[in-house]
């Protein structure tokens, strides 16, 4: 079952009262993964950052202050000033009705996330950003989802944890940071303890990053361009994406640090960065690659993808209608070495 289909199972059973089977179906499913273990003991010097906050009561007045953000909304770089908070749609097309897709043990994200127990994902719907090439658009700008309320998403959060995930991971974020700080914080009453992942397109505000210091313990960002004419053209007239990006990614770096893994091997705190190559250098790859390598530190975990598949309206575009070659992936990893970085993840070529 791929991603697109399980995400769909997901909202189905959790519109239908079925929430408790999400869990086994996601397992069933995937037929030669073995269930989730309990999670590895973490280093007892650990602590998520959350929970200080949540302790001195400044994590809930931080949920409110983004929420108030809503009335005219000002949570992504769009600053579209719809008043969701009045149930207007803003350009992501959300309104203060959290919806979320589906959550369940994720075994397909980076290896410190995963561990033996997977990573906590809870994929929200809409998105801020609305690539033309999303692999996930019926979730990201198809509006499948369900609507929940923000103790459902502690209750999530908790139940993750309880199953053995190693962290919480909210897949596209931006626009529902009100609501996830505010369940942080009620989960928080209740027990949670594993670390946040903040997985996210890299086009953020550096005043919502601020209210995030000390709350989000993994900054994983897509940087997805170095070119504003290319971000403009597949991104919703993104045009300024580069700039927002690299001022977003020293800041979660300056927030989190680098992401090294004890010797549990799994990630607690840090930042991880994510490209995908795109096929006639869209991207432009060697810039972000030399950006990374010139402006943050060396050892900066880099993940370069290398899965792009057309995908949505992909093929309206003879740029991005095929998949990458093995020469364009490798490019990208040659000149990312030339660039000093020493932390890299990388991928199996494609097959064309």
């Amino acid at each position: 079952m791929n991603r697109r289909k399980f995400l769909r199972t997901c909202a189905c059973l959790t519109l239908t009262g079925a929430a408790p089977a999400l869990l086994s179906c996601h397992a069933a499913c995937r037929r030669k993964t073995p269930p989730p273990a309990p999670a590895a003991p973490r280093a007892v010097n650990f602590e998520a950052s959350y929970l200080a906050l949540h302790s001195s009561g400044e994590l809930a007045k931080r949920g409110e202050a983004l929420w108030d953000m809503m009335a005219s909304c000002q949570l992504c770089p769009r600053r579209c000033g719809a008043k969701r908070i009045d149930g207007e749609e803003g350009f992501c097309r959300a309104s203060s009705a959290l919806e979320i897709s589906g959550f369940s043990p994720h075994f397909g994200e980076e290896a410190p996330l995963v561990g033996k127990g997977g990573s906590g994902t809870i994929f929200l719907t809409n998105c801020t950003l609305r690539c033309v090439f999303c692999i996930n658009w019926e979730t990201s700008q198809g509006g499948d989802g369900v609507v929940r309320s923000i103790d459902d998403m502690a209750d999530m959060m908790l139940s993750l944890q309880d199953t053995g995930c190693h962290n919480v991971n909210m897949v596209t974020p931006t626009h529902y940071s009100p609501h996830i700080v505010l369940a942080l914080d009620r989960a928080a009453s209740k027990g949670l303890t594993v670390p946040v992942v903040w997985n996210t397109c890299g086009w953020e505000r550096l005043e919502i990053l601020q209210i995030l210091d000390g709350i989000v313990d993994i900054y994983l960002p897509d940087y997805k361009y170095s070119d504003g004419k290319m971000a403009a053209k597949y991104s919703s007239t993104a045009e300024d994406y580069p700039d927002v990006a690299r001022a977003a990614l020293l800041e979660m770096n300056r927030q989190a640090g680098v992401a090294k893994p004890p010797l549990s091997g799994l990630m607690q705190r840090g930042l991880m960065i994510r490209h995908l190559v795109m096929p006639n250098d869209v991207s432009g790859s060697g810039e972000v690659m030399r950006w990374i390598g010139a402006n943050l530190p060396k050892d900066t975990y880099v993940n370069i993808m290398s899965q792009y598949r057309p995908m949505y309206k992909a093929h309206d575009h003879e740029e991005i209608a095929r998949p990458i070659t093995r020469d364009e992936y490798h490019v990208v990893v040659q000149t990312a070495r030339k660039a000093g970085l020493t932390n890299l993840e990388i991928q199996g070529y494609p097959l064309s």
